[in-house]
Protein backbone atom coordinates (compact mmCIF):
# COMPACT_ATOMS: atom_id res chain seq x y z
CA UNK A 1 0.00 0.00 0.00
CA UNK A 2 1.46 3.39 -0.98
CA UNK A 3 1.82 6.36 1.36
CA UNK A 4 -0.98 8.30 -0.38
CA UNK A 5 -3.46 5.55 0.54
CA UNK A 6 -2.99 5.97 4.30
CA UNK A 7 -6.35 6.65 5.94
CA UNK A 8 -8.33 6.18 2.73
CA UNK A 9 -11.12 3.69 2.16
CA UNK A 10 -9.82 0.82 0.03
CA UNK A 11 -12.44 -1.50 -1.41
CA UNK A 12 -12.21 -4.40 -3.79
CA UNK A 13 -14.12 -6.71 -6.11
CA UNK A 14 -12.95 -10.32 -6.14
CA UNK A 15 -14.62 -12.50 -8.80
CA UNK A 16 -13.78 -16.16 -9.36
CA UNK A 17 -12.91 -16.95 -13.01
CA UNK A 18 -15.30 -19.89 -13.32
CA UNK A 19 -17.27 -18.22 -16.14
CA UNK A 20 -18.22 -14.79 -17.51
CA UNK A 21 -19.45 -11.95 -15.33
CA UNK A 22 -23.15 -12.29 -14.45
CA UNK A 23 -25.74 -10.05 -12.83
CA UNK A 24 -25.11 -11.37 -9.32
CA UNK A 25 -21.43 -10.46 -9.59
CA UNK A 26 -22.34 -7.09 -11.08
CA UNK A 27 -24.42 -6.25 -8.00
CA UNK A 28 -21.35 -6.81 -5.80
CA UNK A 29 -19.10 -4.84 -8.15
CA UNK A 30 -21.50 -1.89 -8.19
CA UNK A 31 -21.97 -1.88 -4.41
CA UNK A 32 -18.26 -2.11 -3.62
CA UNK A 33 -17.32 0.46 -6.27
CA UNK A 34 -19.91 3.05 -5.25
CA UNK A 35 -19.13 2.77 -1.53
CA UNK A 36 -15.38 3.13 -2.11
CA UNK A 37 -15.66 6.00 -4.61
CA UNK A 38 -18.27 7.88 -2.59
CA UNK A 39 -15.76 7.96 0.28
CA UNK A 40 -13.04 9.23 -2.05
CA UNK A 41 -11.28 5.88 -1.75
CA UNK A 42 -9.53 3.37 -3.97
CA UNK A 43 -11.06 0.32 -5.65
CA UNK A 44 -9.13 -2.83 -6.51
CA UNK A 45 -9.83 -6.00 -8.49
CA UNK A 46 -8.64 -9.44 -7.42
CA UNK A 47 -9.03 -12.60 -9.50
CA UNK A 48 -9.78 -15.42 -7.06
CA UNK A 49 -8.31 -18.31 -9.04
CA UNK A 50 -7.20 -20.18 -5.94
CA UNK A 51 -9.22 -23.30 -6.74
CA UNK A 52 -7.48 -24.15 -10.01
CA UNK A 53 -9.64 -27.19 -10.91
CA UNK A 54 -12.69 -24.87 -11.13
CA UNK A 55 -11.00 -22.15 -13.21
CA UNK A 56 -12.28 -21.74 -16.78
CA UNK A 57 -9.53 -20.78 -19.19
CA UNK A 58 -9.92 -17.21 -20.43
CA UNK A 59 -12.69 -16.33 -17.95
CA UNK A 60 -10.48 -13.81 -16.15
CA UNK A 61 -9.98 -11.86 -19.39
CA UNK A 62 -13.71 -11.90 -20.13
CA UNK A 63 -14.51 -10.61 -16.65
CA UNK A 64 -11.99 -7.77 -16.89
CA UNK A 65 -13.22 -6.78 -20.37
CA UNK A 66 -16.81 -6.77 -19.13
CA UNK A 67 -15.87 -4.57 -16.19
CA UNK A 68 -14.14 -2.15 -18.55
CA UNK A 69 -17.16 -2.08 -20.86
CA UNK A 70 -19.39 -1.38 -17.87
CA UNK A 71 -17.36 1.70 -16.95
CA UNK A 72 -15.40 0.44 -13.94
CA UNK A 73 -11.89 1.73 -13.30
CA UNK A 74 -9.51 0.11 -10.82
CA UNK A 75 -6.52 1.69 -9.13
CA UNK A 76 -3.89 -1.05 -9.40
CA UNK A 77 -3.21 -4.04 -11.66
CA UNK A 78 -5.53 -6.97 -10.84
CA UNK A 79 -4.15 -9.34 -8.21
CA UNK A 80 -4.17 -13.07 -9.01
CA UNK A 81 -4.33 -15.53 -6.11
CA UNK A 82 -2.60 -18.21 -8.19
CA UNK A 83 0.57 -16.08 -8.11
CA UNK A 84 0.63 -15.77 -4.34
CA UNK A 85 1.09 -19.34 -3.12
CA UNK A 86 4.53 -18.59 -1.64
CA UNK A 87 3.02 -15.79 0.44
CA UNK A 88 0.25 -18.07 1.76
CA UNK A 89 2.87 -20.67 2.68
CA UNK A 90 4.85 -18.07 4.63
CA UNK A 91 1.76 -17.10 6.65
CA UNK A 92 0.99 -20.75 7.37
CA UNK A 93 4.57 -21.19 8.61
CA UNK A 94 4.13 -18.23 10.97
CA UNK A 95 0.90 -19.62 12.40
CA UNK A 96 2.42 -23.07 12.74
CA UNK A 97 5.47 -21.72 14.58
CA UNK A 98 3.08 -20.14 17.10
CA UNK A 99 1.38 -23.50 17.71
CA UNK A 100 -1.93 -22.38 16.20
CA UNK A 101 -2.16 -25.14 13.56
CA UNK A 102 -2.43 -28.90 13.72
CA UNK A 103 -2.45 -31.62 11.05
CA UNK A 104 -5.71 -33.47 10.57
CA UNK A 105 -6.12 -36.98 9.17
CA UNK A 106 -9.92 -36.94 8.98
CA UNK A 107 -11.73 -37.43 5.69
CA UNK A 108 -15.01 -35.67 4.95
CA UNK A 109 -16.82 -38.96 5.44
CA UNK A 110 -15.25 -39.44 8.88
CA UNK A 111 -16.11 -35.90 9.94
CA UNK A 112 -19.68 -36.36 8.77
CA UNK A 113 -19.97 -39.56 10.80
CA UNK A 114 -18.48 -38.10 14.00
CA UNK A 115 -19.67 -34.48 13.96
CA UNK A 116 -21.63 -33.54 17.10
CA UNK A 117 -24.07 -31.51 15.01
CA UNK A 118 -24.41 -29.44 11.86
CA UNK A 119 -23.54 -25.74 11.78
CA UNK A 120 -24.39 -23.10 9.21
CA UNK A 121 -22.11 -24.61 6.57
CA UNK A 122 -22.21 -28.32 7.29
CA UNK A 123 -20.89 -30.72 9.95
CA UNK A 124 -18.97 -29.12 12.82
CA UNK A 125 -15.45 -30.49 13.17
CA UNK A 126 -15.38 -32.52 16.42
CA UNK A 127 -11.69 -31.93 17.24
CA UNK A 128 -10.63 -35.51 16.49
CA UNK A 129 -6.98 -34.70 15.71
CA UNK A 130 -6.57 -31.66 17.97
CA UNK A 131 -4.31 -33.55 20.39
CA UNK A 132 -2.52 -35.51 17.70
CA UNK A 133 -3.23 -37.97 14.90
CA UNK A 134 -4.06 -41.49 16.04
CA UNK A 135 -1.69 -44.33 15.27
CA UNK A 136 -1.74 -45.23 11.60
CA UNK A 137 -3.34 -41.95 10.57
CA UNK A 138 -1.96 -39.88 7.72
CA UNK A 139 -1.93 -36.06 7.80
CA UNK A 140 -4.31 -34.66 5.20
CA UNK A 141 -5.21 -31.05 5.97
CA UNK A 142 -3.97 -28.27 8.26
CA UNK A 143 -6.48 -26.77 10.69
CA UNK A 144 -6.48 -23.62 12.82
CA UNK A 145 -7.36 -24.08 16.49
CA UNK A 146 -10.33 -21.92 17.48
CA UNK A 147 -10.95 -20.51 20.96
CA UNK A 148 -13.98 -21.08 23.14
CA UNK A 149 -15.28 -17.56 22.67
CA UNK A 150 -17.84 -15.53 20.78
CA UNK A 151 -16.73 -13.60 17.68
CA UNK A 152 -18.85 -10.48 17.14
CA UNK A 153 -18.83 -7.72 14.54
CA UNK A 154 -21.17 -5.14 13.04
CA UNK A 155 -22.04 -5.58 9.38
CA UNK A 156 -22.99 -2.57 7.25
CA UNK A 157 -26.28 -4.19 6.17
CA UNK A 158 -27.03 -6.99 8.66
CA UNK A 159 -26.01 -5.19 11.84
CA UNK A 160 -24.63 -7.07 14.86
CA UNK A 161 -23.50 -10.61 14.04
CA UNK A 162 -22.25 -13.11 16.62
CA UNK A 163 -20.81 -16.56 16.11
CA UNK A 164 -19.39 -19.13 18.54
CA UNK A 165 -16.69 -20.76 16.42
CA UNK A 166 -16.34 -24.09 18.31
CA UNK A 167 -20.04 -24.93 18.02
CA UNK A 168 -20.64 -23.38 14.59
CA UNK A 169 -17.66 -24.62 12.54
CA UNK A 170 -14.98 -25.96 14.88
CA UNK A 171 -11.27 -25.87 14.09
CA UNK A 172 -11.22 -24.93 10.41
CA UNK A 173 -9.02 -25.83 7.45
CA UNK A 174 -6.33 -23.48 6.14
CA UNK A 175 -4.74 -25.97 3.76
CA UNK A 176 -6.92 -28.60 2.20
CA UNK A 177 -6.29 -32.32 1.81
CA UNK A 178 -5.61 -31.79 -1.90
CA UNK A 179 -2.82 -29.34 -1.05
CA UNK A 180 -4.74 -26.22 -2.05
CA UNK A 181 -4.85 -23.23 0.29
CA UNK A 182 -8.25 -22.56 1.82
CA UNK A 183 -10.30 -19.51 0.86
CA UNK A 184 -10.37 -18.35 4.51
CA UNK A 185 -6.58 -18.00 4.53
CA UNK A 186 -6.15 -16.49 1.07
CA UNK A 187 -8.83 -13.83 1.40
CA UNK A 188 -7.44 -12.54 4.71
CA UNK A 189 -3.85 -12.44 3.47
CA UNK A 190 -4.82 -10.80 0.17
CA UNK A 191 -6.99 -8.12 1.75
CA UNK A 192 -4.41 -7.32 4.43
CA UNK A 193 -1.52 -7.13 1.97
CA UNK A 194 -3.55 -4.87 -0.34
CA UNK A 195 -4.59 -2.57 2.50
CA UNK A 196 -8.27 -3.36 1.95
CA UNK A 197 -10.26 -1.91 4.85
CA UNK A 198 -13.78 -2.17 3.41
CA UNK A 199 -14.95 -5.61 2.27
CA UNK A 200 -18.19 -5.50 0.27
CA UNK A 201 -19.43 -8.91 -0.93
CA UNK A 202 -22.44 -11.21 -1.14
CA UNK A 203 -24.44 -12.30 1.90
CA UNK A 204 -23.55 -15.94 1.23
CA UNK A 205 -20.12 -15.14 2.70
CA UNK A 206 -21.52 -13.68 5.93
CA UNK A 207 -21.05 -16.96 7.90
CA UNK A 208 -17.35 -17.00 6.89
CA UNK A 209 -16.61 -13.59 8.36
CA UNK A 210 -16.12 -14.60 12.04
CA UNK A 211 -13.48 -17.14 10.98
CA UNK A 212 -11.68 -14.46 9.01
CA UNK A 213 -11.89 -11.99 11.90
CA UNK A 214 -10.33 -14.59 14.20
CA UNK A 215 -7.57 -15.20 11.65
CA UNK A 216 -6.89 -11.45 11.52
CA UNK A 217 -6.55 -11.52 15.31
CA UNK A 218 -4.11 -14.45 15.18
CA UNK A 219 -1.93 -12.53 12.72
CA UNK A 220 -2.21 -9.21 14.56
CA UNK A 221 -3.65 -7.42 11.53
CA UNK A 222 -6.41 -4.76 11.54
CA UNK A 223 -9.89 -6.05 10.70
CA UNK A 224 -11.69 -4.38 7.76
CA UNK A 225 -15.24 -3.09 7.84
CA UNK A 226 -17.67 -5.63 6.37
CA UNK A 227 -20.71 -4.99 4.20
CA UNK A 228 -22.67 -8.00 2.95
CA UNK A 229 -25.11 -7.38 0.12
CA UNK A 230 -28.30 -9.35 -0.68
CA UNK A 231 -28.02 -12.07 -3.29
CA UNK A 232 -29.62 -11.92 -6.71
CA UNK A 233 -31.60 -15.14 -7.21
CA UNK A 234 -32.77 -17.01 -10.28
CA UNK A 235 -36.33 -18.31 -10.61
CA UNK A 236 -35.09 -21.60 -9.13
CA UNK A 237 -34.41 -19.79 -5.85
CA UNK A 238 -30.66 -20.35 -6.15
CA UNK A 239 -27.98 -17.67 -6.25
CA UNK A 240 -27.42 -16.48 -9.82
CA UNK A 241 -24.38 -18.14 -11.34
CA UNK A 242 -23.00 -19.00 -14.75
CA UNK A 243 -25.76 -21.56 -15.30
CA UNK A 244 -28.26 -18.68 -15.43
CA UNK A 245 -26.87 -17.82 -18.85
CA UNK A 246 -29.63 -15.31 -19.63
CA UNK A 247 -27.92 -12.83 -17.29
CA UNK A 248 -24.37 -13.32 -18.50
CA UNK A 249 -22.80 -9.97 -19.36
CA UNK A 250 -20.51 -9.20 -22.28
CA UNK A 251 -18.94 -6.12 -23.86
CA UNK A 252 -21.45 -4.46 -26.17
CA UNK A 253 -24.48 -5.03 -23.92
CA UNK A 254 -26.60 -2.06 -22.82
CA UNK A 255 -24.14 -1.26 -20.05
CA UNK A 256 -25.90 1.80 -18.66
CA UNK A 257 -29.13 -0.08 -18.13
CA UNK A 258 -27.32 -2.97 -16.46
CA UNK A 259 -25.71 -0.60 -13.94
CA UNK A 260 -29.12 1.02 -13.42
CA UNK A 261 -30.67 -2.40 -12.74
CA UNK A 262 -27.93 -3.26 -10.25
CA UNK A 263 -28.46 0.01 -8.38
CA UNK A 264 -32.21 -0.61 -8.31
CA UNK A 265 -31.61 -4.11 -6.97
CA UNK A 266 -29.59 -2.53 -4.15
CA UNK A 267 -32.54 -0.32 -3.21
CA UNK A 268 -31.14 2.89 -4.62
CA UNK A 269 -33.54 5.62 -5.73
CA UNK A 270 -31.88 5.92 -9.12
CA UNK A 271 -33.95 8.13 -11.50
CA UNK A 272 -35.85 6.36 -14.28
CA UNK A 273 -34.44 8.92 -16.70
CA UNK A 274 -30.93 7.50 -16.17
CA UNK A 275 -31.95 4.07 -17.46
CA UNK A 276 -30.88 4.84 -21.01
CA UNK A 277 -27.77 6.85 -20.13
CA UNK A 278 -24.18 5.68 -20.77
CA UNK A 279 -22.68 3.48 -18.06
CA UNK A 280 -20.24 6.18 -16.91
CA UNK A 281 -23.13 8.56 -16.14
CA UNK A 282 -25.09 5.93 -14.22
CA UNK A 283 -22.01 4.90 -12.22
CA UNK A 284 -21.27 8.56 -11.50
CA UNK A 285 -24.77 8.91 -10.02
CA UNK A 286 -24.12 5.82 -7.87
CA UNK A 287 -20.82 7.08 -6.54
CA UNK A 288 -22.44 10.37 -5.52
CA UNK A 289 -25.78 9.22 -4.11
CA UNK A 290 -25.35 5.59 -3.02
CA UNK A 291 -27.03 5.11 0.38
CA UNK A 292 -26.22 1.98 2.38
CA UNK A 293 -29.31 2.46 4.55
CA UNK A 294 -31.48 1.72 1.49
CA UNK A 295 -29.93 -1.73 0.91
CA UNK A 296 -32.26 -4.58 1.93
CA UNK A 297 -31.20 -7.77 3.69
CA UNK A 298 -33.55 -9.82 1.50
CA UNK A 299 -32.24 -12.05 -1.28
CA UNK A 300 -34.57 -11.88 -4.27
CA UNK A 301 -35.11 -12.22 -8.01
CA UNK A 302 -33.94 -9.04 -9.78
CA UNK A 303 -36.24 -7.02 -12.03
CA UNK A 304 -34.28 -8.26 -15.03
CA UNK A 305 -35.77 -11.72 -14.44
CA UNK A 306 -39.24 -10.81 -13.20
CA UNK A 307 -42.00 -11.81 -15.55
Amino acid sequence: MDKDSAGKIIGRFAPSPTGPLHFGSLVTAVGSYCLARKAGGRWLVRIEDLDQPRVVEGADGLILKSLEALGFEWDAPPLYQSRRFERYEDVLATLNAEGRLFPCACSRKEILASAPHFGEEGPVYPGTCRQGISSGGRPRSLRLRVPDELIAFTDGVFGCIEQHLPTTVGDFVLRRADGLFAYQLAVVVDDADSGVNQVVRGADLLPSTPRQIYLYACLGWPVPRYVHLPLALGHDGEKISKRHGVLTLAPGDDSGELIWQALRFLGQDVPDALKGYPEAEVLRWGTEYFCLDRVSQANRVPETLEA
